[in-house]
């Protein structure tokens, strides 16, 4: 590794000394990936339950690489930003500490995971953005490392923000790390000094929580069935119980409590 290996920017921002404290999530050797996936691919293991654009990030310089054209709708934009800093100024500035502290969260937490899984775990947790209305509005991001060189330097990440202020104006403050394309991690942490409506500790199994996410998704009970190999009698069963120990009567409850304690 590198020790100087360092991330920079044109337009600089504050996520940079967060990344640049933690050399070892831009550089690492194992489980370099060449060729990332399909952004389609990429788009489908995201929760976006909500008008939502997409955008990759080139991390070495903070430049924004084909942007979701909704991005120009959802904010009020004339052109579509360059650099990440554009984005990060359109976050409400009494959220820009817990971003930066965010971010700081998932990647100890990758670290302590194993770098090996770096480009199978997505990171995801809320804040408030400025909208084409010109008021701000609570956004859920979602984050997945996409590309590295041969050397292990991390070039790319994919970035999805969704609108869910017609689910909850509440932010959990709650960052999630969780496994993807197979992996079942499943991470829950707490932004300090924070008054939190958590869940009820373990009210929901790994395999609910599974279930869960893909609902918030948008899936069908057919499409859960098709996608984790079980029975559609198995997975009406495990939708009826989750809807039942979370005290929520349909879905759209569901999604949004789920994002008020945090679970997705």
């Amino acid at each position: 590794m590198e020790k100087d290996y360092k991330v920079s920017s044109k337009k600089a921002h504050p996520l940079l000394d967060v990344w640049n404290a933690f050399p070892e999530t831009l550089q690492n050797t194992s489980h370099s990936i060449t060729t990332p996936p399909p952004v389609e691919q990429i788009i489908g293991e995201m929760f976006a339950m909500g008008e939502f654009y997409y955008y990759a990030l080139n991390v070495f310089d903070s430049t924004i690489i084909n942007p979701h054209p909704n991005i120009l709708k959802m904010h009020g934009l004339k052109k579509s930003p360059k650099y990440l800093k554009e984005i990060i100024d359109l976050i409400h500035p009494n959220d820009i500490e817990y971003v930066m502290e965010a971010e700081r969260m998932t990647i100890e937490k990758m670290h302590e995971i194993g770098w090996e899984h770096q480009q199978n775990l997505k990171c995801s947790y809320c804040f408030r953005m400025k909208t084409d209305k010109g008021n701000y509005e609570m956004f859920h991001h979602q984050s997945l490392h996409i590309k590295k060189d041969e050397a292990g330097k991390l070039l790319q990440a994919v970035n999805i923000h969704t609108n869910i202020e017609h689910i909850t104006k509440v932010n959990s403050y709650t960052v999630l790390v969780a496994g993807i394309g197979g992996r079942t991690d499943f991470h829950q942490m707490h932004y300090k000094n924070i008054k939190q409506t958590s869940a009820p500790k373990n009210i929901l199994t790994k395999r609910e929580i599974e279930i869960l996410s893909l609902l918030a998704k948008g899936y069908s009970a057919k499409n859960i069935s098709e996608s984790l190999d079980l029975s559609y009698h198995t997975v009406t069963t495990h939708r009826k119980n989750i809807l039942s120990k979370t005290e929520c009567k349909k879905v759209p409850e569901l999604v949004k409590k789920a994002l008020d304690w945090g679970l997705i």
